[in-house]
């Protein structure tokens, strides 16, 4: 018993040993090590709290105005300023990399869809993105709009497909969405796809406007054309 209990502390001797052998050797890189994370994460703090955080605030302040015009459908002035107060486009372009920038995408975008500027809107579109999975919706949904209209139906299909699995709870767009991408794809003569969605709204959304007179478009694209058919 006693010869266990000095092993023991011989073990424990030679553990100490062995611990402040390696400290001895590598104190200067462990130091270095830990001053060189402390200068990291403090500079990292520094730079969020003394530099993005005062640049997000005065990206917010730029956005008042202009989605107040926004919102009384004063498009043009929302985009490019009234000549005191900055517009979307100033905002995108001074204050990039913040919320309230990638916010103005969304913004711009739309007001090129409704002045029919498409090629604009994809571009502001698609460099938009968002955690909010009812706000990204209405994006892939509005770019799928610009495609189309651009005459792009395979890259409208796909936005409007990605529009209604977005976020199926909202049942109205998500079976609007859907509609769209059939429709288009009939246009295209992808008959079996386009019913492939059909199917889908009668199933998912069945007590939607869509849903409720989805059938007649599914038994036009089922029923066999002959010589018979009404032309």
């Amino acid at each position: 018993m006693a010869d266990t209990k000095v092993q023991e502390v011989v073990d424990v001797t030679r553990n100490s040993d062995n611990a402040t052998g390696f400290w001895e050797k590598n104190k200067k890189l462990i130091i270095g090590l830990l001053v060189a994370l402390i200068v990291v994460v403090g500079g990292w703090l520094l730079y969020k709290n003394m530099i993005v955080a005062p640049k997000e605030e005065k990206a917010a302040e730029a956005m008042f105005k202009a989605e107040e015009y926004f919102r009384n459908d004063s498009l043009a002035v929302a985009l490019n300023g009234d000549g005191q107060n900055k517009g979307f486009l100033n905002v995108i372009k001074n204050f990039d990399g913040t919320k309230a920038s990638n916010l103005a995408h969304f913004y711009a975008g739309v007001i090129y869809l409704k002045t029919h500027d498409f090629n604009n809107a994809v571009k502001h579109l698609k460099d938009f993105s968002t955690d909010s999975k009812q706000i990204q919706m209405v994006a892939y949904g509005r770019l799928g709009d610009a495609y189309s209209e651009l005459g792009k139906k395979d890259e409208a299909v796909d936005y409007y497909k990605r529009a209604g699995k977005e976020f199926e709870a909202d049942q109205f767009n998500s079976s609007e969405f859907l509609f769209r991408a059939g429709y288009l794809l009939e246009s295209l003569g992808k008959n079996k796809e386009a019913i492939d969605i059909y199917k889908e709204i009668k199933e998912k959304y069945p007590k939607t406007e869509k849903g409720f007179s989805i059938d007649k478009y599914i038994y036009r694209l089922s029923v066999e054309k002959n010589d018979f058919s009404v032309k």
